[in-house]
């Protein structure tokens, strides 16, 4: 017990916990099981994109890059189903836009590691890149009217119950994927040496390279498992609101980093985990929709969100200065 009162993710849920009594108090509707699962869905696409900066994070980088990737893959993806929907099938749909990815993430882990670059300034030059090229290619076009099977695979229910007034509701194939999604992450950082070598190059690239780990190999899989992320976030995307637009997800990536840091994650590295990251996206996800159910104007959302980053830095980075003081007493004894 007095061990969970130490840990950064039960103040967190503390947070959800109140903030869910208090919306639930002024608009009953929030707290009913057909807005819960709208909520788990909705949040799928940011909770997608979360697992990546995650592994980012851990590892001492930061990625501001990624829903540029995604705008790029789903863009692609939706040209594809355009022209050739009818030969494709979903598996094919989430293996190209995960290829493609991989690919623009480690174009990143290259000239992150080559270049010597900080990960920020590497990314936004990216970004900036990623965003223009497709902006020319594109003309800024929408797209839609992509095959029925891509619709109706959006619509697939793992179990359906219905409303009073008989409209159908349930979990989503969508949540599934992004539930698979954090098993096989939390799996990857929690049980294997892979998920061990990102933290220990986190806490101390320098030390981490004397032990022998690969900092290349490991900064190639952590900006290629954005990447992937990003490609699997893009096609969650097209398949909630089935259209792609060159612009859609501009500004989104302040969203997702709140979220992880959180969560627990420091901005320093060597820090987070997937339970951490969950409670940091539900809480978000739950402040946008009480919000909206409060009827509280959009544009208060960005302050909120630009309060919970400055609140949730600020107290990582004196947990951080805690332990490390801790550490230094312990030491001189």
């Amino acid at each position: 017990m007095k061990k969970l009162l130490y840990r950064h993710e039960t103040y967190v849920l503390l947070v959800i916990i109140v903030l869910a009594i208090v919306i639930t108090a002024i608009n009953p509707s929030f707290f009913t099981v057909e807005n819960l699962f709208d909520l788990l869905k909705s949040t799928s696409l940011m909770g997608t994109f979360a697992i990546g900066m995650l592994f980012v994070l851990i590892s001492g980088g930061i990625d501001m890059s990624f829903t540029a990737v995604a705008t790029v893959t789903g863009y692609t993806i939706a040209v594809l189903l355009l022209k050739h929907g009818d030969s494709m099938n979903m598996a094919l749909v989430f293996l190209v836009a995960g290829g493609l990815g991989i690919l623009l993430g480690m174009l990143n882990a290259v000239f992150i590691y080559f270049f010597k670059i900080p990960s920020i300034i590497t990314t936004i030059a990216t970004q900036n890149i990623f965003y223009g090229l497709l902006t020319v290619v594109s003309e800024g076009k929408w797209l839609y009217g992509f095959p029925e099977w891509f619709d109706e695979f959006s619509s697939i229910r793992v179990f359906t119950l219905y409303s009073e007034t008989g409209a159908p509701y349930g979990l989503s194939i969508i949540t599934v994927i992004w539930f698979v999604l954090l098993v096989i992450s939390w799996f990857i950082l929690k049980h294997t040496v892979l998920g061990r070598s990102i933290y220990a190059m986190g806490g101390n690239i320098g030390s981490a390279q004397r032990a022998g780990f690969n900092i290349f190999g490991l900064t190639l899989f952590v900006y290629g498992y954005m990447g992937l992320m990003a490609g699997i976030g893009s096609v969650i995307q097209a398949l909630l609101v089935q259209t792609v637009a060159p612009n859609s997800l501009v500004g989104k990536e302040m969203d997702v980093i709140a979220a992880v840091v959180l969560g627990g994650a420091s901005l320093m590295g060597g820090t987070g985990s997937i339970p951490g990251m969950i409670l940091g996206v539900s809480l978000i996800a739950i402040l946008s929709n009480g919000l909206t159910l409060m009827r509280v104007p959009s544009q208060w959302y960005e302050v909120v969100i630009g309060l919970v980053i400055i609140i949730s830095v600020g107290v990582s980075a004196y947990r951080r200065k805690k332990i490390t003081r801790k550490r230094v007493i312990t030491e001189s004894n």
